[in-house]
């Protein structure tokens, strides 16, 4: 079993920043993946961005890139959300979640084995 704890969630005004940290424990595998999620009222869980403790390849979402950055500390099997220039169409749950098998792709939602509880995250205009 991996507990996954999401925190950092909040409101921000447009063109602001927060950063999310989900913290894994149990019992962690030494190639997994972790990711973060998001879904906004009315509209299915989409992907935001992932890490591989593997080789520490990072994919991200169209709508994300350039102004999201994800990080991992494998020390403390803990990955980071940095969200910057924030948009009201950022606006969701934010998902963590950790997939065992390196290989999967990083966006396929069913590929994920356990997830976070969420936190939300709100951008007003």
């Amino acid at each position: 079993q991996v507990q996954l704890v999401e925190s950092g969630g909040g409101s921000v005004q447009s063109g602001g920043s927060l950063e999310l940290s989900c913290a894994a424990s149990g019992v962690i595998y030494a190639n997994y993946v972790m990711a973060w999620f998001r879904q906004a009222p009315g509209r299915e869980r989409e992907f935001v961005s992932s890490v591989s403790w593997r080789n520490n390849k990072k994919t991200y979402a169209d709508s994300v890139k350039g102004r999201f950055t994800i990080f991992r500390d494998a020390a403390e099997n803990t990955v980071l959300l940095q969200m910057n220039n924030l948009k009201p169409e950022d606006t969701a749950v934010y998902y963590c979640a950790t997939d065992a098998n390196p290989d999967s792709a990083p966006g396929v939602m069913g590929a994920y084995d356990y997830w976070g509880q969420g936190t939300q995250v709100t951008v007003s205009s």
